[in-house]
């Protein structure tokens, strides 16, 4: 069974007058087929979180430790942890001018499963996972993200969550941009990655409109770069009805 494990975790970020601490020793472990949703005030933290366990070169980790399955993930480069299982979705999906959303996926799957995946089933494989997710098949030929809309580059970070079937998935703000219509659809395709049981998804978040669409095992509260409190669903009822004010004490920043 996938784990990750992150314990004491410290990251800093290069800023005027020398490095600034943003994460303050977060411990969190998120184990295969359950879904922890962590949610918390803008600059408390969140995104740092996501992007550091991605291995973004703009954090620095000062302490702590992150394992998945035991091996060391800190130690790996980006596309090692990639290899491994570990898949972030980004609040702001990056435009790839010059290459294919076809190219790029079955690139993507290739270099994950270690061999090319053979063209007539990839391709089947492919359109059902578009056809799922409403995305039009003309897209498979338009370059990464290239003038498409928030809804659309979201619903193309979760065909490639489909495709890729990663054991541990990290959606920053999947929700952030997204009309009703477009964050059902988007729901949906996170829902059926879920209920096979070999991901373990670490769900960012504002708000808990999503919440209502995927249902967390967990909800964890980030204040000022830790994790100010944990609990069940119900936690995240009670955001809805009181807000952050009682956590945010500021001194962090995504």
């Amino acid at each position: 069974m996938a784990t990750l494990e992150i314990h004491d975790l410290h990251v800093s970020v290069d800023a005027e007058g020398g490095p600034r601490e943003i994460l303050r020793g977060v411990d969190l472990t998120v184990k295969q087929g359950e879904t922890h949703a962590i949610m918390g005030p803008n600059g408390s933290g969140k995104s740092t979180l996501a992007y550091s366990l991605a291995g973004h070169p703009k954090y620095t980790v000062t302490g702590g430790t992150v394992t998945l399955d035991g091996e060391d993930v800190l130690a790996m480069s980006v596309d090692e942890r990639a290899r491994a299982g570990v898949f972030l979705a980004m609040q702001y999906p990056v435009e790839v001018p010059g290459v294919s959303v076809s190219n790029f996926l079955r690139t993507s799957a290739t270099a994950i499963r270690g061999e090319a995946p053979k063209l007539r089933t990839w391709v089947k494989e492919v359109k059902e996972a578009m056809e799922r997710l409403h995305i039009d098949p003309s897209f498979a030929e338009r370059n990464v993200n290239e003038g498409f809309s928030g809804g659309e580059k979201k619903r193309h970070e979760i065909l490639q969550l489909e495709l890729l079937k990663p054991a541990i998935a990290i959606l920053d703000e999947t929700d952030s941009g997204l009309d009703v219509d477009a964050l059902r659809v988007v729901s949906e395709g996170v829902n059926r990655v879920r209920e096979s049981g070999r991901v373990g998804t670490l769900l960012i978040t504002h708000y808990t409109r999503i919440l209502r669409y995927i249902k967390p095992d967990h909800v964890h509260v980030f204040a000022a770069g830790r994790i100010a409190e944990s609990g069940g669903p119900e936690l995240a009822d009670k955001l809805e009805e009181e807000g952050y004010e009682a956590y945010a004490k500021g001194g962090a920043s995504e």
